[in-house]
């Protein structure tokens, strides 16, 4: 029998299916000793989450996970029973009807010898599944188990190098060893007879060539050995596998050809070799058979060959990032539905025929190429196109209107082209568009006030073009917008009224703006970067400038102003050069403080005109993005505030240190004084606890009462904090306790006196980290994310990191914080995108701005910003540019990634910045713009261990 993937191994319809697809054996009774074998085994699991309970069900063959033929045990799934012991294994092996044994999903350790010798004597074992434990050390020797065919022992830490353990294994047919952490060469010796149909390899440590031994096992179906450490060339022999109908090799270092005989096997539906080093042409014929083809991040080049695109059952293409050039074929497949061909050196004019025929074409990305002449209005035939990117080509002539036809478009790229002519109208009917872009051209006319009808666009970018009149009033009305980019255009006329959701960035610089600032930028209460650079403005800056506390730069150089510059809080640029008038006043002197006492009259007045401001602003901060260090809180909150009223509280820890210097009341009586806030994120506030002891804790509140966290049952909560409790690593900030009040929930941690990543790099103490200390930082940051990912129930993904949710025990000491927030956070209940609610600004990957799921690819690009910001000594946001884009530009010239790193460090020694280049290709693969090309976080710990 066939098994599609190894993953279905976890899924229950999978193992039903398993259950009575093999072959069934009829017991006429049941052995006498499986009633007192099953007793025993429910004594054992005891102590663990097992439902087996044989007093309310005396009838095993009735239990969670027993499956019975006839009369007698065939199949045990102990999936998710929180085992940590092994004890119980030998135990299992009495049932000697057993067919099937599923232990995934547990904390196991080991193996014991005593399981192999008395399970291997049963002739009907047929299935062993120990994926997702903890099993270290190296893989045991399998004798006996002549039945068995399918063994899964994936995701777990097994080590060495693979021999002869499996070889005994006559009849397998499916192996998956995929994430662990196995040496030298791929294993040749997988069963004697050769039956082998599905082999799983990918994310372990193999070394040297493909061996062409592999060809020996002529019934393989799958074959997958990506993220390794594989070289060489892909051995002609892969070409006798007339049954292969997957063949997967990404990420790994393999050079050479493709070979020209894969085209010859009938049954290869997939063929991925994406990020390794093949070069010369792509074989013709190659897609003959296939349905999805990556070959993307290599060194092809050439031509693409005439019919490669043309195959009637070719469904998905990525060849981008390589060497490809000349045109793309006229003679396309009705069935693609994704065509990455960007980053290549492709030329002539993109085919005006290439949606006759795609009527399921969903993704067309033709980016960084040398594409000239029109956008072709035929497009518009693609009616089910969601992502369109033509960025940065040659294009020229205008936009056709008739794009505005495709109904379903979520994303359209079109910047740094040579396009021309106005906005078209027809945009207005792109009713799912959440990313316009089409910045760097040289478009002219009036932003159309139509534009706001696009309700659910979040981020617009016209900057760089000849857009001239003044913004449309209507622009208020876009609910949903994060990001408004209308920088080095021709607008003029006094700044409107903004959408109140603005968070990511407001740019206006370099245009033709007149009068004040206006109050209304007041509300834009989630800002960050604000830039009204080179324009007309005059007046005084305001200090409602000063009120918004999610802004990080305000860049403001360049314009007519006059008076004195506000007092910003130490986390905000502020960039005022250029205007004459005004004044930098770090301490005022007396004759100002006379001039402020005849202005208190005017201050009173405008106080309580903007009193109702002032409530909303209020409001709006209690879920502020902006993460600050607050130590003028003390000022804003006068009075004693009485202690939160505890509903419930609870220690998670087991550790005799902090289970008896937590003190409920003591913490509580913290959080009610603003003087113990340390720090703040979007969504926690963090207090320092001292407890009667001495000891320091960190005391977490999240804003209970706000709709955005999903737990509103208690109960469902603690069930969550239980399993995070238990959480057991180093650079994880576990919580230690917990305590529920009506509207906030507290979480205790340890203290971290260093603070956070972003204080000691971009702070303060700013250039206060050698390279030791950066490089021991990112290894630890992907060791806690790397074990919150390979979580052995469920992978737990984090919904925003960030250098400011680092915190550091020592300068070479961090932990991941906020682990919790995926758990409690329900994304649907923000008033934007999943962006907005899914990370901090600059390390966004940009796959949020149009998906509503957190993925693990979207914390590995977020992992990368943090590495280009331990390289560079810059933040995630400078400028309004994001660090990430800024840094893929400019490494497209190889012989400039030196400059991209932080002089001040790189300079010590040729050591350091040859390590600190290393670890430059790490972050640049993690900051892919495609999630699919991202490495994995074991993958990516493993670069940065071999980095050294």
């Amino acid at each position: 029998m066939s098994i599609p993937n190894s993953a279905m191994f976890m899924s229950p319809f999978f193992f039903l299916f398993f259950l009575f697809s093999l072959s069934p054996l009829v017991f006429s009774q049941q052995p006498s000793n499986q009633t007192n074998t099953m007793i025993t085994l429910s004594q054992l699991l005891n102590n663990t989450n097992s439902p087996w309970n044989v007093i309310t069900e005396p009838n095993h063959c009735k239990w969670k996970g027993v499956h019975c033929t006839g009369s007698s045990i065939t199949h045990l799934s102990l999936s998710g029973f929180g085992l940590s012991t092994s004890d119980f294994l030998p135990v299992v092996c009495k049932i000697d009807t057993l067919q099937a044994l599923d232990v995934s999903n547990n904390q196991l350790s080991s193996i014991p010898n005593d399981f192999i010798t008395a399970c291997g004597g049963i002739d009907g074992f047929k299935l062993l599944n120990f994926s997702r434990n903890r099993l270290d050390g190296s893989l045991p020797t399998f004798h006996g188990f002549l039945g068995l065919q399918f063994l899964d022992l994936s995701y777990n830490n097994l080590t060495g190098e693979i021999g002869r353990e499996l070889d005994e294994l006559v009849s397998l047919k499916s192996l998956n060893l995929s994430r662990n952490l196995f040496i030298k060469s791929i294993p040749t010796n997988l069963g004697k007879s050769k039956a082998l149909e599905q082999l799983e390899l990918s994310v372990n440590q193999f070394q040297g060539v493909i061996p062409d031994q592999i060809a020996d096992f002529g019934n393989l179906t799958l074959i997958d050995l990506s993220v390794n450490r594989l070289s060489g060339s892909i051995p002609d022999r892969i070409g006798e596998l007339s049954k292969l109908e997957v063949l997967i090799l990404s990420s790994n270092n393999l050079s050479g050809g493709i070979p020209a005989n894969l085209s010859n096997i009938v049954t290869l539906s997939r063929f991925a070799a994406n990020q390794n080093n093949f070069n010369g042409q792509i074989p013709v014929g190659l897609t003959r058979y296939l349905k999805n083809l990556d070959v993307s991040y290599n060194n092809l080049s050439g031509l693409i060959p005439p019919e490669l695109l043309s195959q009637p059952h070719l469904q998905t293409v990525d060849m981008s990032f390589n060497l490809l050039e000349g045109p793309i074929p006229e003679d396309i497949s009705s069935s693609l539905v994704r065509l990455r061909l960007g980053s290549n050196s492709l030329s002539g004019e993109i085919p005006s025929l290439i949606c006759a025929t795609l009527g399921n074409l969903t993704y067309l990305e033709l980016e960084n190429n040398s594409f000239t002449g029109m956008i072709p209005e035929q497009l518009s035939s693609c009616r089910q196109l969601t992502l369109l990117n033509l960025a940065q080509n040659k294009l020229t002539s205008s936009v056709p209107g008739q794009l505005g036809n495709l109904s379903l478009l979520q994303v359209m790229k079109l910047q740094l082209n040579k396009l021309s002519g106005e906005i078209p109208s027809q945009f207005a009917q792109l009713q799912m568009l959440s990313t316009l872009n089409i910045s760097w051209n040289s478009l002219t006319g009036p932003i159309p006030s139509s534009i706001a009808n696009l309700a659910k666009l979040t981020n617009l970018n016209l900057q760089g073009n000849n857009l001239n009149g003044s913004i449309p009033n209507s622009i208020r009305n876009m609910d949903s917008l994060i990001e408004l980019q209308l920088g080095e255009n021709r607008l003029n006329g006094t700044i409107p009224m903004m959408p109140i959701k603005l968070q990511i960035a407001l740019n206006l610089s370099s245009n033709f703006f007149e009068g004040f600032i206006p109050n209304s930028l007041s509300y834009l209460t989630g800002l960050e970067v604000l830039d009204l650079s080179n324009n007309k403005l005059s007046g005084e800056i305001p200090n409602f400038l000063t009120e918004m506390r999610s802004l990080t730069q305000l860049i403001l150089s360049n314009n007519q102003l006059s008076g004195d510059v506000p007092e910003f809080g130490a986390y905000v640029s502020v960039n005022v050069s250029g205007n004459l008038n005004v004044r930098n006043v770090t301490a005022p002197p007396e004759s100002a403080n006379r001039k402020r006492s005849v202005a208190v009259p005017i201050v009173i007045a405008l106080a309580a005109a903007l009193f109702t401001i002032g409530v909303v602003t209020v409001v709006a901060l209690s879920i502020s993005r902006r993460f600050y260090r607050v130590n003028d809180e003390q000022l804003q909150l006068g009075g004693d505030v009485p202690p939160p009223q505890v509903i419930h509280g609870n220690l998670l820890t087991a550790n005799a240190i902090h289970r008896s210097s937590i003190c409920f009341t003591k913490a509580m009586e913290a959080v009610a004084d603003p003087l113990n806030i340390a720090l703040k994120t979007r969504f926690s506030t963090y207090y320092k606890a001292i407890m009667p002891s001495g000891v320091s804790y960190f005391i977490k509140k999240l804003n209970w009462s706000d709709k955005i966290f999903q737990l509103g049952s208690h109960d469902k909560f603690e069930q969550e904090l239980e399993v995070l409790g238990k959480l057991n690593n180093s650079n994880v900030m576990t919580p230690l306790a917990y305590v529920l009040t009506t509207d906030n929930a507290y979480l205790f941690y340890e203290y971290a006196p260093k603070g956070t990543l972003f204080d000691v790099l971009h702070g303060s103490v700013e250039n206060a980290l050698d390279w030791p200390s950066r490089y021991s930082i990112a290894v630890g940051v992907a060791q806690g994310l790397a074990f919150l990912h390979g979580y052995t129930s469920s992978p737990i993904l984090l919904l925003d990191l960030s250098c400011k949710n680092i915190l550091l025990k020592s300068t070479k000491e961090p932990q991941v914080g906020d682990i919790e927030l995926c758990k409690v956070i329900d994304p649907s209940k923000s008033t934007g995108s999943l962006s907005t609610v899914a990370g901090s600004v600059g390390y966004i990957p940009p796959e949020y701005a149009y998906t509503m799921r957190v993925t693990m690819a979207g914390n590995v690009y977020s992992l990368g910003v943090v590495l280009l910001e331990l390289l560079t000594g810059k933040p995630a946001v400078s400028e309004g540019t994001e660090l990430a884009k800024w840094v893929l530009r400019y490494s497209a010239q190889r012989d400039k990634w030196d400059h991209i790193l932080d002089y001040s460090v790189s300079r010590t020694s040729l050591a350091v910045k040859s390590q600190m280049l290393a670890v430059l290709k790490v972050a640049m693969a993690c900051v892919n713009v495609s999630p699919e090309s991202r490495p994995k976080m074991k993958s990516v710990l493993r670069m940065l261990l071999n980095a050294r």
